[in-house]
């Protein structure tokens, strides 16, 4: 449509008269024309200043290097709403010249961006609050704002914007007038023209457009107040309980045991529990492979660190050694870089995912609080019409969060998902690297050992064997040290134990004595609490029930049963007694005499280990050479016994008091 010039309106008018219904038509088809012309210049303005804002505003601050400027948080997703309209204007353009076909064209037009105007737009509006909060912290900022305006002065100077907002707003301002321009179109298009129900169809799209953009906005709004997750103390929880808190609280979990009792029925929403259910296995999923990277970074680095033994070897060559250098080798350089990629692709874009989930997690959380609510709420309004203010914007509130999570949730699945695999496929990676790095560093010192050119087989064959006489010599070594006692230790009696000793010794003799070397805390009823060093006599291996964890004594009167040795981990030590009237045995106290004037007999059974000691039998009499071993240490003594000489341990030696014993004898 070629627009009019100024001189026809009037000759017109004057050919027509004002009321002629001809100079009406033309009057709507002028203002048609200037509506056309309007969106048309409008749109192209819109994007010329979202090139400026793009190419040179946002430019120019990124050259600055600002590190506390949050760029992508003011410009949110301005590119793709740059290259649509862009496109959408070359649409528009393109439909000059088209006559009547123009505005057909311009409402198609509209409705093929209809989806797309919605979603790029979406996402900026619902986060342009966030924008306006960071231009107000950064007037704040006085060095900030004046970098800022620094940029605006050199790159868009004719403008005379004084901050950020003045550009930031034209999105939102843009996607709110094409209602608007679309409707003074229509209100200039007769209702006899072809074009007239396909603009009603578009302006009715751009109002949806605008409508659905704005509940968007809403549910964010929602979202964003109860998806942080809050880290409260036991305190400020406290200072939050009141009485409509606790009742809101009481009447939610009354509801959900009502639930779990089948007594009133649930509202059922299976697309959002089949989103849940996915969303819920994903968290899992996400916090177990985090629990075990952790832990499996833990178990690698312990496993390579070297370990005591291999640091204080004394070889300079050999099998041995090479397996220390290897594992020296794996520790300082191989696992260093190793740890360093697991931290930048797999445990970085582990933890990043597992905070992002702490929002919908929370959001999921407050969704069933909020369900509680709205069923409650809607079983009053059924029954009494309606509620109140507040109940209506609780049961919105719901509503708002439900259709949040439906429409977000399979999104963010799917990435979540691919995230996830991504990480996975890269921890495989990093695994096989390492496992290509130790085998490549153990076959070249493979090569070095001795058997390293054996087969296979032959190297397991030689292996297997050496495993079977070094377990055979193992377990030699096992049963010689079995048959060692340990050193007795007795403690010393006072003259009142000593009688105590000699009541038990007359009642049960003296090869059911022990010398308790730990105490013991009775825990149940009949267990007697025991002190170190006390006599007791064992009368059984186990308690009055049969029970053998359990040994029955007598304490010198007081008979009870204590834990037994395997229970309790309890050392008793047989106590010998010579006769009634002699003092106790015990370990010879200091070093002997080169010739002791008693008798010295083995306390204990010895086993000898080496040629240089000498096998003993409890009871048996010894003769000590000396009371020292060559160093002139007392803890071995020389002794002669039938003829052999070697050395035993002192604390195994007792002495005899010369006088004949007038009651029990020493047991051989």
């Amino acid at each position: 449509l070629s627009r009019p010039s100024c001189q026809e309106p009037s000759a017109v008018c004057d050919a027509l008269g004002p009321d002629s219904p001809s100079l009406v038509s033309v009057r709507m088809e002028l203002s048609q024309r200037l509506a056309v012309e309007e969106l048309i210049t409008t749109e192209a303005s819109y994007v010329h200043n979202l090139q400026l804002c793009v190419s040179d505003i946002r430019a120019h601050l990124q050259k600055k290097q600002l590190p506390e400027l949050d760029l992508e948080g003011l410009f949110s997703n301005t590119d793709d709403i740059l290259h649509m309209s862009q496109r959408f204007l070359k649409g528009l353009e393109d439909t000059a010249g088209r006559g009547q076909e123009q505005l057909l064209s311009i409402s198609t037009l509209f409705q093929e961006f209809k989806e797309e105007m919605e979603a790029v737009y979406k996402t900026y509006c619902a986060s342009y609050e966030h924008a306006l909060q960071l231009v107000e912290s950064y007037r704040r900022e006085p060095r900030l704002q004046e970098e800022i305006l620094d940029t605006l002065n050199v790159t868009v100077p004719h403008t005379g914007a004084s901050d950020l907002s003045f550009f930031l707003v034209m999105p939102v301002q843009r996607v709110t007038k094409y209602p608007l321009l679309l409707g003074k179109i229509l209100e200039n298009t007769p209702s006899s023209a072809s074009a007239h129900s396909a603009l009603q169809a578009a302006v009715r799209a751009m109002a949806q457009v605008n409508a659905n953009i704005n509940e968007y906005k809403r549910r964010r709004e929602v979202a964003t107040k109860y998806n942080k997750a809050e880290h409260l103390t036991l305190r400020e929880r406290l200072a939050r309980l009141n009485t409509h808190s606790i009742a809101k609280k009481t009447t939610r979990l009354s509801r959900l045991l009502m639930h779990e009792a089948g007594i009133v029925a649930k509202v059922e929403d299976k697309e959002y529990d089949e989103l849940e259910e996915k969303f819920q296995c994903v968290a899992s999923s996400v916090a177990t492979l985090k629990e075990n990277v952790a832990s499996y970074m833990g178990h690698l680095e312990a496993f390579l660190l070297p370990t005591p033994h291999q640091c204080d070897l004394q070889m300079d060559e050999g099998p041995a050694q090479q397996c220390r250098r290897l594992s020296q080798h794996l520790q300082s350089a191989v696992f260093p870089e190793f740890k360093q990629r697991m931290d930048r692709l797999v445990w970085q874009p582990l933890c990043s995912l597992s905070d992002t989930l702490e929002g919908p997690q929370q959001l999921v959380k407050k969704r069933l609080d909020k369900l509680l609510d709205y069923e409650e709420i809607q079983e009053r309004k059924s029954e009494m019409g309606s509620v109140s203010y507040d109940e209506e914007a609780a049961m919105n509130t719901y509503l708002a969060i439900n259709e949040l999570l439906v429409a977000e949730l399979p999104r963010f699945n799917q990435g979540a998902l691919q995230l996830l695999g991504q990480i996975l496929r890269s921890f495989g990676a990093l695994q096989l690297d390492l496992a290509a790095q130790v085998l490549q560093q153990g076959q070249k010192e493979l090569q070095q050992l001795p058997h390293g050119h054996l087969a296979l087989p032959s190297f397991w064959k030689l292996m297997e064997d050496t495993l079977q006489q070094s377990g055979a010599q193992l377990r030699s070594f096992c049963q010689a040290f079995d048959t060692v006692t340990p050193s007795p230790g007795t403690q010393p009696l006072t003259p009142a134990e000593e009688r105590k000793v000699l009541s038990l010794v007359s009642k049960h003799g003296p090869d059911k004595l022990y010398q308790v070397t730990s105490n013991v805390s009775g825990t149940r009823e009949l267990d007697l609490t025991l002190l170190r060093g006390q006599i007791v006599a064992l009368l059984q291996g186990a308690d009055t029930k049969g029970n053998t964890s359990r040994w029955l004594v007598d304490a010198g009167g007081t008979v009870g049963t204590v834990g037994s040795l395997s229970q309790f981990r309890i050392h008793l030590n047989p106590f010998l007694i010579l006769g009634e009237q002699q003092p106790m045995l015990s370990s010879l106290p200091g070093p002997m005499p080169s010739v002791c004037p008693c008798p010295v007999v083995a306390g204990f059974s010895f086993a000898a280990r080496s040629p240089q000691e000498v096998t003993l039998q409890a009871g048996q009499p010894v003769l000590v050479l000396e009371p020292h071993d060559k160093k002139g240490s007392t803890e071995w003594s020389l002794v002669e016994v039938n003829g052999q000489r070697g050395y035993v341990p002192s604390s195994y030696l007792v002495t005899v008091p010369v006088q004949d014993p007038a009651g029990w004898s020493l047991p051989v």
